[in-house]
């Protein structure tokens, strides 16, 4: 797995990604685009850019030996991590491998034991180095919850709106598997082919 979310700002083949600013026209797009958090540069340096599904869907945001995780993907690591003791308090038997993904800065504090906001010293054992990127919204162009949440896509769809995605939040001990609006800026890992 990449160390880092994904900057690019071109597809493989060296075609620009539509940068999408502005709010009216995020929620009338189908076709692949990014943007930086809150349309600042400086944002994309720390954390990434954020990308709607259908830039994944794309199968050209990866260069050569690498891809978009797909859902099982993302799930043989959570597996893969559990079952290895990387659970917050050593466990194998339940998802509680949050601060285990988690960089040890950026992240929101929190007074939960085992989430990536407590103790983030001891946050990242793993090397992934998950940031709280936040999330555009794909409805209305709204950014939300940048240092407190971090998604990130898988190139599973799940059926015609939707595709699955993980998420990490500072106050929570699971990575969190979900679905959502193709539409919706997130993050985006790359892992070797």
């Amino acid at each position: 797995w990449m160390v880092e979310n994904l900057k690019t700002t071109k597809y493989n083949d060296g075609t620009p990604i539509h940068n999408v600013t502005d709010n009216d026209e995020v929620m009338f797009l189908t076709t692949g685009a990014y943007c930086n958090y809150d349309n600042l540069e400086s944002n994309a340096e720390i954390y990434g850019r954020l990308y709607n599904w259908y830039a994944v869907n794309t199968g050209k945001l990866a260069p050569a030996g690498w891809h978009v995780p797909t859902d099982d993907d993302w799930t043989i690591l959570e597996n893969y991590l559990i079952a290895n003791g990387y659970n917050y308090d050593g466990t194998k038997d339940e998802d509680k491998i949050a601060k285990s993904l988690c960089a040890k800065t950026n992240w929101e504090l929190s007074d939960e034991d085992g989430t990536p906001g407590a103790a983030p010293e001891n946050n990242n054992s793993t090397g992934f180095t998950a940031l709280p990127g936040g999330y555009r919204d794909g409805s209305d162009g709204y950014f939300g919850l940048i240092g407190e949440y971090g998604g990130w896509w898988s190139s599973t769809e799940d059926g015609g709106y939707y595709a699955h995605y993980r998420s990490l939040y500072y106050y929570r001990k699971d990575l969190n598997r979900n679905h959502n609006d193709k539409g919706n800026g997130f993050s985006v890992r790359l892992v070797r082919d």
